[in-house]
């Protein structure tokens, strides 16, 4: 059975081998960090990854962790309504789309490798790797190596796999934007599972439920998010650093409108944690013979739209097939970069420019101070277009995700089953 080699122990990594598993392969993953534990805050799995970890058979186990998003919607600085739309099951998906955890995620999904029976190992820090025609050797910090028939690069915006395909890359791209993130245990509101995106470039907060709780209650996740000097420069992007909240607050001091009390909110949190919003340029190549990149280490994008993670899922369901369907490791990777590469080039592009969130952007640029009438300061029909547009590009368009076959390659099997 191939042997394949999954550098990275996050969500990309372990969906990655599962879906090798599943087609056939013998995949082994190794994780940098000595322990694994629920790290981070909340993101959200949008229908088409959430189709893709259906396939393969934790459906009950996502259902159980997170929240099923109801609905989304766009409000201006001042707390008035731009745009808001269905999400998920409510808008015809056959799948969910979920807010949840990413540290209980990705606990999910090595839980599942280990059930499954494929090897994990936690404190391999992959420091680079050497292939022949036939092998691929991936060595690691403690002086071990490990040898398969192919290597997958999942390991991170810092990827050390990276590095082979752009020395000298240096560090991420930043241009002024600081993120902080938080849970907070508050009221629930609108819907009790409703996504808010509020405010403008310059000025963001991001907020959703990822935990119902039977007090009415939920666990909600938030992200604030604000411009500042870039010439000052940026810290190494760690999930763990946390900070005083004074930095960010008096800018969201007046943000409580009643169905929604971001200061509250922000002022609740039992800790915040920081992160610049960075990304990379697109690569004009992945792959080497038997190497190649998935997720974060080959596309990181700014989050915005929410398909970050859920990109790492695509990549990893696609690899899976391709590999199987070619029926020989260097073409199979190929034909993957070939469908993802230039997929997520377009992503990561778009989210520079704003996404879909260019709905506030353009709002706040035409009525600064607010309107009396949305549809004075911008059409339905520019609404329904931006946010249509952005499902295409990522790939949850609902009638195309519904109606498309499987990705999943039983072993031995043809791709191409009907969806589920």
């Amino acid at each position: 059975m191939t042997r394949i080699l999954v550098i990275g122990g996050g969500i990309g990594g372990l969906v990655a081998a599962l879906s090798l598993q599943a087609a056939g392969f013998a995949p082994e993953v190794f994780e940098g960090v000595p322990e694994i534990r629920p790290l981070g805050v909340g993101i959200n799995l949008q229908p088409h990854a959430v189709r893709e970890l259906t396939e393969l058979g934790l459906a009950e186990e996502l259902a159980a962790t997170g929240v099923a998003t109801r609905e989304l919607r766009y409000v201006s600085a001042h707390g008035q309504l731009i745009w808001a739309e269905d999400r998920g099951l409510a808008a015809g998906y056959k799948w969910p789309q979920y807010s949840i955890h990413r540290g209980r995620l990705q606990m999910l999904l090595w839980e599942a490798c280990v059930k499954r029976g494929i090897p994990v190992a936690a404190g391999r820090r992959c420091t680079g790797f050497a292939q022949s025609a036939s092998a691929v050797t991936a060595r690691f910090a403690d002086g071990t190596e490990a040898t398969g028939e192919a290597l997958i690069g999942a390991d991170g915006i810092h990827s050390a796999i990276r590095a082979h395909f752009a020395p000298g890359e240096g560090p991420p791209c930043w241009q002024g934007a600081i993120l902080w993130r938080a849970t907070t245990v508050a009221p629930a509101f609108l819907t009790g599972a409703t996504m808010v995106q509020a405010g403008h470039h310059d000025q963001k907060f991001v907020v959703y439920p990822i935990e119902r709780r039977a007090d009415g209650t939920a666990l909600i996740n938030w992200i604030a998010e604000m411009k500042v000097d870039a010439s000052q420069g940026f810290a190494r992007e760690d999930w763990n650093r946390e900070v005083d909240r004074g930095r960010f607050l008096p800018a969201y001091e007046s943000w409580n409108w009643g169905w929604l009390d971001v200061p509250g909110l922000i002022r609740g949190a039992e800790r915040v944690l920081e992160y610049p919003m960075v990304d990379r340029d697109p690569l004009p190549a992945w792959t080497d013979g038997r190497v190649t990149l998935l997720g974060d280490a080959a596309h990181p994008m700014y989050p915005i739209g929410s398909n970050g993670a859920s990109q790492a899922v695509l990549d990893a369901r696609w690899l899976a097939r391709s590999l199987a369907l070619a029926g020989d490791v260097a073409r199979g990777l190929r034909d993957y970069e070939a469908a993802r590469r230039p997929a997520t080039a377009k992503l990561t592009l778009a989210n520079r420019d704003l996404g879909p969130d260019i709905i506030l952007e353009e709002v706040h640029r035409r009525a600064p101070d607010g309107f009396a009438d949305l549809h004075s300061v911008i059409s339905r029909e520019e609404l329904e277009e931006t946010a249509a547009n952005y499902k295409r590009l990522a790939g949850f368009d609902p009638r195309l995700l519904n109606e498309r076959e499987s990705w999943s390659v039983p072993p031995g099997g043809r791709a191409g089953r009907p969806a589920a």
